[in-house]
């Protein structure tokens, strides 16, 4: 099922919501959702109360996240027993391909389950949909990687601001942290072609697109086919992805330090659209706790890694992720977490409380970390991280930062766009337009933003 060619003709066109969680893969898979059915003739919806077809691309790291797509499901419907026309609801993502059992049974008005890997057969899904209405929930979790990719290959999809894009170089992953499900949502590490990614690229700066961001769930890792049965790794694609026509700025994201290498280093040091700032999750500071989240590094190769980089590049600027009250952690390892955050000096960070996730190895541990530990150890790490931030951002004021601006602020004559280090400007000035990189001169710190003028 779902699987002939997405040029069919459709029955009729859908006004179509998408609401996005969790990583920055799923916000990719979102501009994807959206690309493939406005091709397949559909049409977006300007919120979610005009829309007759909507879509959670969902999450799946924490229960949290999973309860509140439970909890908007309930609220879809109530909207679909209000619609008088065909009102369809489909739980695409992580969730969707880790739960769908689950799904079926609290949510039986659901009308499609789409897994990550399968996004690209969304559009025949909802076409057989709306042919056969008496149609039981369609649920495609294949895991047809091969498939998405050649999707990808054919069509590049519309960026989100027009300026910036995400480009997929490598889906999956081998590393099986102990806390984490991805490799049973998203499956082994795969890479994309060294030919389709510059395709791609050449495709989304002919649009208009002036940065692109590669992602994938070890975007570090990528080991693609270069033709002639040659490999590429990650360094030399980032320096022929330099050379695309139109491109002014190169950014990755996620990496994994135990694939950071010299290579990597030099190219930092070498390509100029590649932006001085690198999210780097170290997850913990404990050599323990490390060993027990199956991590594959320890807390000096991270530090290592992190002094190769600035060795290259000195203003080399680094954000992460960080989970506390893993099981068995005590105050002494939480306490090694606090001295590498002081060490490393993040200019951002997201940290959480860690959630266990059925089908994971740390979910059955034993030294399960109390509730109210958890959420001390949070609150001591955040305000340390905040503050950090809060002191990196005010070392820029009265100094000038390149901004690309992406799109309108909240206010008239305001725009906002992000620097090299990745963070938030906005600036009121009615003689720049989306898409300009400008010189700014920082004037004021807000929270977890900056204003500049011209």
């Amino acid at each position: 099922m779902c699987r002939r060619d997405l040029a069919h003709c459709i029955s009729y066109k859908m006004r179509f919501f998408i609401k996005s969680y969790g990583c920055q893969m799923n916000s990719h898979d979102s501009q994807r959702i959206s690309s493939i059915l406005s091709v397949a003739g559909h049409e977006v919806a300007p919120s979610l109360n005009e829309a007759n077809l909507v879509i959670l691309n969902t999450c799946s790291i924490r229960d949290k996240a999973d309860e509140k797509v439970f909890s908007d499901l309930g609220r879809l419907k109530f909207l679909k027993c209000k619609a008088i026309d065909d009102f369809l609801i489909i739980v695409a993502g992580c969730m969707a391909q880790l739960r769908s059992r689950d799904i079926i049974k609290r949510a039986p008005y659901v009308n499609a389950i789409i897994g990550p890997q399968n996004i690209h057969q969304l559009a025949d899904c909802i076409d057989d949909l709306l042919k056969n209405k008496a149609i039981d929930a369609i649920v495609a979790t294949s895991m047809d990687v091969a498939g998405k990719f050649q999707a990808m290959s054919s069509a590049s999809p519309k960026a989100a601001d027009g300026v910036s894009a995400f480009l997929t170089i490598q889906e999956g992953c081998d590393n099986f942290c102990t806390y984490c499900i991805v490799p049973f949502t998203r499956g082994r590490q795969i890479s994309r072609s060294l030919t389709d990614i510059r395709d791609e690229a050449r495709r989304l700066t002919f649009a208009g697109v002036k940065e692109i961001t590669l992602v994938g769930q070890n975007v570090n890792a990528y080991n693609g086919d270069e033709g002639n049965n040659e490999k590429c790794d990650f360094s030399h694609l980032l320096f022929e992805l330099s050379k695309t026509e139109g491109l002014k700025r190169l950014r990755y994201t996620t990496s994994h330090p135990k694939y950071i290498n010299s290579n990597i280093a030099l190219a930092h040091r070498e390509i100029e659209i590649l932006a001085p700032h690198l999210h780097l999750p170290v997850q913990s500071g404990s050599n323990d706790i490390l060993k027990q989240m199956n991590r594959r590094y320890t807390r000096d190769e991270y530090l290592r890694a992190i002094d190769l980089l600035r060795e290259s590049r000195q203003d080399m600027a680094f954000s992460s992720d960080f989970i506390v009250g893993f099981p068995g952690e005590t105050d002494r390892d939480f306490e090694q977490t606090l001295e590498l955050v002081r060490e490393v000096r993040y200019t951002q960070a997201y940290s959480f409380k860690y959630s266990p996730r059925p089908g994971t190895i740390a979910a059955k541990m034993e030294n399960q970390v109390p509730e109210e530990v958890k959420s001390e150890r949070l609150q001591i790490l955040q305000e340390l991280l905040d503050d950090q931030q809060t002191q990196f951002n005010s070392g820029f004021v009265h100094r000038r930062l390149s901004v690309l601006f992406t799109k309108n602020g909240h206010h008239e004559n305001q725009l906002t766009g992000r620097s090299e280090y990745s963070q938030a400007v906005s600036i009121y000035d009615k003689t720049i337009s989306i898409g300009d990189i400008v010189d700014v001169q920082i004037i004021e710190v807000a929270t977890h933003s900056l204003i500049g003028m011209l």
